[in-house]
């Protein structure tokens, strides 16, 4: 980022530079293409209309084998020493083709590089393995209820006890808990004192203890996606606190700009606009025509935003502005994708199952999408900070 003083005020110019895939990227890009045309053709499962709620433990261990999870990690912790852009690559085409990609999702996209980063030695060793071979699935435990978005109003607290910490209080919205293995939670451990960020820290808790309570929350859609985990002196060696004591505000924050700048921010209803498409085919109206030419041209922004992220991160730059810019963006963007279907309707009438089941899954789905990663709210307070408006 370039900072700029305008008429006294230090501000932060976002920084999104073009940057184009290598070509061992694109020839990954055939490659993930195939498998997953295999894939399809053999049944193995059928194109979602959310990817977040859609979860398979045996296809994540699949493309775990083909070494596409920890694709940027060390080798030593069973990772592949990838770029971004390449790791980007796979995950557009998963999600492109609406692929079962929950069960893994999390844990390969921030969970992993968050120990990768903070973690212990002994905890690189033993989780990050796993989670490379679709082995290990991970939740993420941050808001709270009364909360919102709000992570520095967590008032979940862990006392330190004798070869550990007891954890009492409550998460919400944590996605497949009772599913997943794992979840990072933030929790207090001491007092904020001048700083609400202050007295943070996280620490890794096996969703399938005993002392720790799993209660279900079901979805408009009639899903079991979201969880209320309950923590009542739950015990937490000391060996599963990730990083410092009371440096979780940090590592909370660098995690959340691997959640909010990748294409699941703009690429949640393509399925939707892959339908729509195959109907203006065969019925091309000029309103329909005009719809679609404007929504490519902000996926395309949008995309080329997301690529500058993934560039930037493999350059060890943690660019949080413009991630949650780029969250903003895209949800809104998602958003505006059924509103115009949706008034285009008598131009679409009835054109195939497969549009009006897209349609009706992402209508159902599409409030989820707003608070995952933040609301708006937090995200354009983030943005303001980012301009020097705060």
């Amino acid at each position: 980022m370039e900072r700029v003083g305008i008429e006294g005020v230090n501000r932060v110019r976002f920084s999104f530079p073009i940057f184009e895939f290598p070509p061992q990227a694109e020839a990954l890009r055939s490659e993930v293409r195939g498998f997953i045309a295999e894939e399809l053709a053999a049944g193995l499962w059928q194109p979602s209309g959310d990817f977040a709620s859609s979860y398979s433990a045996t296809f994540s261990q699949r493309i775990g084998a083909r070494g596409w999870l920890g694709m940027t990690w060390p080798r030593r912790y069973g990772g592949h020493d990838r770029s971004m852009l390449e790791r980007l690559v796979v995950t557009e085409e998963l999600l492109a083709a609406s692929a079962p990609v929950a069960a893994h999702w999390i844990a390969d996209r921030q969970s992993g590089p968050l120990l990768l980063r903070y973690g212990s030695e002994a905890q690189r060793e033993e989780f990050l393995p796993q989670i490379a071979r679709g082995e290990s699935f991970f939740s993420i435990g941050m808001s709270e209820p009364d909360s919102g978005s709000d992570l520095a109003s967590v008032r979940s607290r862990a006392a330190k006890v004798a070869g550990g910490w007891s954890i009492t209080g409550r998460k919400v919205w944590t996605t497949f808990a009772h599913l997943n293995h794992f979840a990072i939670v933030l929790v207090r451990t001491g007092e904020g004192g001048a700083s609400r960020h202050a007295g943070l820290s996280q620490f890794i808790v096996d969703l399938k203890a005993a002392d720790v309570e799993v209660r279900p929350i079901v979805n408009m859609a009639g899903q079991r996606e979201f969880n209320e985990v309950v923590f009542d002196g739950t015990f937490i060696a000391d060996a599963r606190l990730v990083g410092e004591p009371g440096n979780g505000w940090q590592q909370v924050t660098s995690e959340l700009a691997f959640e909010r700048s990748g294409p699941e921010r703009y690429l949640s209803s393509i399925r939707l606009v892959e339908s729509a498409l195959a109907c203006a085919r065969e019925q091309p109206t000029p309103r329909l025509r005009e719809a679609i030419g404007r929504m490519a041209a902000k996926l395309i922004a949008l995309r080329t935003m997301s690529i500058a992220v993934a560039a930037q991160l493999q350059s060890g730059v943690t660019p949080d502005f413009e991630a949650a810019l780029i969250k903003d963006l895209g949800n809104a963007f998602e958003r505006e994708q059924i509103a115009v279907f949706r008034a285009l309707g008598a131009e679409l009438p009835m054109c195939s199952d497969d549009y009006l089941s897209a349609l009706a899954s992402s209508t159902i789905n599409s409030p989820s999408w707003t608070l995952r990663g933040g609301t708006r709210e937090v995200l354009r307070g983030l943005v303001a900070r980012g301009l020097g408006l705060r």
